[in-house]
């Protein structure tokens, strides 16, 4: 049945990753800002020795980069169990800079062994059209940019790829399970992040639906003339032209999802959030196990249905689940990525 469904979408076939990049940058996200030609952190003053009831440590840290011999600055928020050891990690973006957050569980995090380094995505460059404030600005001469240019989404993006640079400098961070997360338009930017930056080992996205994780031929709920029309400043000014158009782009977000592989990833749903199409996203997971399997790894591995609530799929390298209730990032969806990392890594 999937894979029936699949081949009605005459989806485009597989490229390699630089390819599937390639075209997902120019046509849709833009370029991601270059690498900092220099970077440094700072920690300030809010230290905390004893956080969670004192099994954990909390600090604030400013990143600042150098890009074009400009300087751009941004703070995030580290928990760290004291716990001896390297601890896996999981870079957060994050809609607050609030630690906990209601959508990040600091504390449990930390209980069940994760360190977690989280920003506010908007502390990065705002969430709207405006290309002259943080890290736009920096880039962009009077708020302009080209039609391949990066939009906020790759912004915030190559903002987490900077925390990352960070978490490396930190000796009792295991490299090996580092993880980056997001929900809803963050759950996009997780994606992009994990696909366009090997050092992850997972890429989990959490409800992020058109443009994220559900392929976008014959999606019900967000399209891309609605996110277009709505949202255009998250992504390059060449993604106008597939507004009402799906049909004729030369990729679909198979290709985002693909480009982690070999790489672990996670996508979640949720039952009632039909604004983001449980089914396409589970119909991507599935697309992207022939990528997998031709690595030598296993994909998603399910049964050959749509997607129920209550369904969690943790076999293959591809995971997914899609739980009861509307859109939101839940101690739910943690505690299932939680059990597929386990299983995993």
């Amino acid at each position: 049945m999937l894979k029936e469904l699949l081949k009605e979408k005459n989806l485009p076939p597989f490229l390699s990753r630089e390819e599937m990049l390639e075209i997902l940058q120019r046509e849709e996200y833009g370029y991601l800002p270059p690498k900092p030609e220099r970077i440094s952190w700072t920690e300030t003053e809010q230290f905390i020795p004893n956080f969670c009831a004192g099994r954990a440590i909390s600090k604030k840290v400013e990143i600042t980069s150098c890009i074009n011999g400009k300087t751009f600055a941004f703070p995030a928020y580290v928990t760290i169990p004291k716990k001896e050891g390297k601890h896996p990690f999981f870079i957060c973006i994050n809609f607050r800079d609030n630690v906990p957050d209601r959508c990040l569980p600091s504390e449990e995090l930390n209980d069940y062994g994760f360190a977690v380094l989280s920003f506010c995505y908007q502390d990065v460059t705002t969430d709207n059209g405006d290309f002259t404030n943080g890290l736009a600005g920096v880039l962009y001469e009077n708020g302009k940019r080209e039609e391949t240019s990066a939009g906020k989404i790759a912004m915030w993006a190559w903002a987490a790829q900077r925390v990352m640079d960070y978490a490396q400098s930190l000796d009792n961070l295991d490299q090996s399970r580092a993880f980056v997360c997001g929900h809803s338009r963050l759950g996009k930017t997780a994606l992009l992040t994990a696909a366009t930056d090997e050092r992850f080992t997972l890429g989990f996205s959490n409800d992020s639906g058109c443009s994220g994780a559900a392929i976008s031929r014959g999606k019900v709920g967000e399209s891309i003339d609605f996110i277009c029309e709505k949202f255009p400043f998250w992504f390059c000014e060449n993604y106008q032209q597939y507004r009402k158009r799906e049909t004729d782009m030369p990729f679909d977000q198979h290709y985002l999802a693909a480009s982690i592989a070999p790489r672990a990833v996670y996508i979640a749903s949720a039952e009632e959030d039909t604004w983001a199409d449980p089914n396409h996203e589970m119909l991507t997971c599935v697309a992207i196990s022939e990528v997998y399997e031709a690595m030598g790894k296993k994909g998603l591995i399910c049964e050959d249905r749509l997607p129920k609530a209550g369904d969690e799929f943790h076999e293959g390298c591809v995971g997914y689940h899609l739980r009861s209730g509307c859109h939101y990032f839940s101690r739910e969806d943690w505690l299932k990525v939680i059990k597929f990392i386990h299983k995993h890594f």
